[in-house]
C-alpha cells in the first residue's frame, strides 16, 4: 500500500491539471450513507421516488420530504474528512482545477473548495428550490413549516412546488453542469476517481472519457469498479488513508 500511495503522490507531482471525480464513497467517511452498498445502501430499504411520481402525488411528495427531513441529523453533523481536505489542498495549491462530485452534501465546498470549482453533477440537498420559478428556499424553513401543518410549503415566489436541489430518478441531468464536467476531464492530464463505483450514467462516464482522452486514470474506491482495468492506478481503500498520505493531509 505505502509503494501505491508514493506512486500516486508522484503522479500528482507530476500532473500540471488535474480533474477530480468523487463518489459516494468520499462522504462514507464523514458518516454519510450511501446508496448501493449491500445490505447498508439506502435503496435496499425503501424504493426511490421518481421525479414524475414526485409531481404528480402529493403523498409522493410528502414522502420525498419526510425522508430527507429524517437525515437531517446526519447531514448537519457531517463534516469534511481527511479526504476533502486533501481534495482541497490540491485545489488551493492549483493542482487541482475542477471537483466533479456525484454527491449532493456540500461537503467539497464546506471544506474550502470554491463553489465556482465544484460541479455537482446530481445537485444539492442542502437548499430547496422551486420547480416553477427556480426561487432557492432554505431546509430549515420548509421543515418548520412542514412540522406545523405536516404539508410542504409553496413556493413563496410564485406558489410552485419546492423540492431539494437534486436529481431526481427520472429528472433530466442539468445540461450546464454535464457541459462544464466534460470540459473539465478534456482539458485535465490526470483523473482520481475517489469513492465512485462507476455504475451511475451518464456521469460515470467522464472519467473513460479523460483516459480516452490520453488523461492518466486513477481510481481508489474500496470496491472493484467497471473501469479498474483500464486505470493506470487501483487502490482498494480509504480515500483519506490514500490521498491523505499521498497529498501529506492528515
Amino acid at each position: 500500500m505505502n509503494r501505491q500511495i508514493e506512486q500516486l503522490r508522484d503522479m500528482i507531482e507530476g500532473a500540471r491539471r488535474i480533474v477530480v471525480f468523487t463518489g459516494a464513497g468520499i462522504s462514507t467517511e464523514s458518516g454519510i450513507p450511501d446508496y448501493r452498498s449491500p445490505g447498508t445502501g439506502t435503496w435496499e430499504k425503501m424504493k426511490p421516488i421518481y421525479f414524475q411520481e414526485f409531481l404528480a402525488s402529493p403523498a409522493a411528495r410528502r414522502e420525498a420530504w419526510r425522508r430527507r427531513f429524517e437525515s437531517d441529523a446526519t447531514m448537519r453533523a457531517a463534516e469534511p474528512n481527511r479526504g476533502h481536505r486533501a481534495i482541497a489542498r490540491l485545489v488551493r495549491e492549483g493542482k487541482v482545477r475542477d471537483v466533479i462530485t456525484q454527491n449532493i452534501d456540500g461537503l467539497h465546498q464546506a471544506s474550502g473548495v470554491p463553489e465556482a470549482q465544484v460541479i455537482e453533477l446530481h445537485g444539492n440537498t442542502t437548499y430547496a428550490t422551486c420547480l416553477a420559478c427556480g426561487l432557492r428556499h432554505e431546509i430549515a424553513d420548509i421543515h418548520a413549516a412542514f412540522a406545523q401543518t405536516d404539508a410542504v410549503p409553496d413556493c413563496r415566489g410564485c406558489g410552485g412546488l419546492l423540492k431539494t436541489a437534486t436529481v431526481s430518478f427520472g429528472q433530466a441531468m442539468p445540461q450546464e453542469p454535464m457541459r462544464r464536467a466534460r470540459e473539465a476531464v478534456l482539458a485535465a492530464d490526470l483523473c482520481l476517481v475517489l469513492g465512485s463505483s462507476l455504475l451511475v450514467y451518464p456521469a460515470a462516464g467522464f472519467p473513460e472519457m479523460a483516459k480516452r482522452n490520453g488523461a492518466g486514470l486513477v481510481i481508489v474506491n474500496r470496491q472493484e469498479t467497471g473501469l479498474d482495468d483500464i486505470a493506470d492506478l487501483v487502490l482498494h481503500a480509504g480515500i483519506g488513508e490514500v490521498l491523505g498520505g499521498a497529498v501529506g493531509v492528515n
